[in-house]
């Protein structure tokens, strides 16, 4: 008999196609055949979940197709920025014919859809092959009930007011204009493009079930306001993804921890790094390297390299001269890719100075340690909102891409949020405890994924 087959579509983004395949390698496990639907220049991302699963786990490779805002050769959002997203979620939904006939000639085609929520064409996709589409989402609930809500009336924007308010959803949240998501703030009415987007995300509503990288503790009211709007009970919180995914080597890595081994004194480091795709400017890395070093805490700092020879040459990422050198010993600056899970779970680490992207929260939350938010774009100010004022586990230390932080309230923000006794560090360790008992083996995270697997097979049986 053949096994049950799903088909995984991830949107070719590193803060979303990463979580996707933590789901992906937890399906497999427990016995299902896979198809994840992928580009050519992003299949070295499924390397070790290929070499780890080799005969459960399949791929169906496709061209990416062609877009005029969308350099030739550039697959992934990282190579773009975020800007990048409308072209690519109108690009992507032109796979739709191949994918249908890869489908119709298949011995045994997938029983459901799982794919992210900036891929919601893809309900009138499995519409039309007859199966269910479950979404997925790499994000939070609390940021998801925001940009329903935003799509679902896009005329907000048009508000003469600085504040938005949102009743209705646990709460009663408003953010400023600017702090919507970035996805959102984008749009613009009776642009095909836009509004391929805004049909693609409000489709996302109508699908069969939805799956959160989330987990009850930190974010159960979202949750049930969710499966109160969707009116049925397919909401499955299969999170913190990723707590057990594999780090691959690198000697700039080992080094680090070895750095972090020398010191005694839990807690008393602090981790900076602000994602895979941020630079800071000249006057914000002039502000933070003044907040470290005055601060006196001891920190690791991840700077990422400049990638054009434009912002090298304006000072994006530049470290103050002499900066290394009057911190050494009780800092270092890297200038290379690390193991961030493996460093935020270190005894000594205590603090996360981040953007708030989701996947970094999620890192956080099973390691607890505070953090310490600068959110940027995209969900972060939502999820800063989350962390700060809901949950009590971070502190802002400033608010937006341009923003330059003043120096001495940084340092005041640092040696506060950083000490023994700070409020965030206590809550950060208290929801650790909720985050660790999920993910073990009979904890909540693994019950839903044992129900979305049971709910997969239950449809194999209905097509079988």
């Amino acid at each position: 008999m053949s096994k049950v087959n799903v088909l995984i579509f991830p949107y070719p983004a590193q803060g979303h196609i990463l979580p996707l395949l933590d789901l992906t390698h937890h399906l497999a496990v427990r016995g299902l055949a896979i198809t994840i639907i992928i580009t050519p220049k992003n299949l070295p991302l499924l390397n070790t979940l290929l070499s780890t699963h080799p005969n459960t786990i399949h791929t169906l490779t496709l061209p990416f197709p062609s877009h005029p805002n969308i350099p030739p050769g550039a697959e992934n959002l990282r190579e773009v920025g975020n800007t990048g997203n409308y072209p690519f979620i109108n690009a992507l939904s032109k796979l739709q014919p191949q994918i249908i006939q890869w489908f119709t000639t298949h011995p045994n085609p997938p029983v459901a859809l799982i794919s992210d929520f900036f891929l919601g064409w893809t309900h009138q996709l499995a519409t039309r092959l007859g199966i269910p589409r479950i979404a997925f989402y790499c994000s939070g609930a609390f940021f998801t009930t925001v940009i329903t809500r935003c799509w679902q009336n896009p005329q907000i924007l048009q508000s003469s007011q600085g504040v938005i308010e949102f009743p209705g959803i646990p709460g009663t949240p408003s953010f400023k204009r600017e702090h919507l998501p970035s996805v959102f703030l984008r749009y613009r009415e009776s642009d095909p493009e836009s509004e391929l987007v805004r049909e693609s995300f409000i489709s996302n509503a109508a699908s069969w079930g939805v799956v959160f990288n989330t987990f009850r503790a930190l974010e159960g009211p979202a949750l049930d306001h969710i499966r109160a709007e969707l009116g049925h009970p397919r909401v499955f919180p299969v999170g913190p993804l990723g707590y057990d995914r594999i780090d691959s080597g690198s000697s700039r890595g080992s080094e680090v921890l070895s750095w972090l081994d020398r010191f005694q004194e839990e807690g008393s480091v602090l981790y900076v790094c602000f994602g895979s795709q941020k630079l800071l400017k000249k006057e914000q890395m002039e502000a933070l390297a003044f907040g470290l070093e005055r601060s006196e805490t001891r920190f690791v700092w991840v700077v990422k390299a400049p990638s054009t020879p434009e912002q090298k040459k304006e000072g994006y990422s530049l470290v103050p001269e002499g900066f290394e050198d009057r911190v050494s010993g009780r800092g270092i600056v890297v200038r290379d890719w690390v193991p961030q899970v493996a460093i935020l779970g270190h005894r000594v680490v205590g603090g996360f100075l981040s953007h708030c992207g989701w996947n970094s929260v999620m890192e956080a939350m099973v390691a607890g340690v505070a953090i310490l938010g600068w959110p940027m774009e995209a969900d972060q100010f939502l999820n800063a909102r989350l962390l700060v004022e809901d949950r009590g586990v971070a502190v802002r230390v400033c608010e937006g891409a341009d923003s330059v932080p003043d120096p001495n309230e940084l340092v005041r923000v640092i040696s506060e949020a950083m000490s023994t006794g700070s409020s965030q560090r206590r809550r950060a360790k208290l929801m650790r405890e909720e985050a660790v008992r999920v993910v073990c083996e009979g904890g909540e995270c693994w019950k839903e994924v044992d129900e979305l697997l049971r709910a997969l097979l239950e449809l194999g049986v209905k097509q079988g």
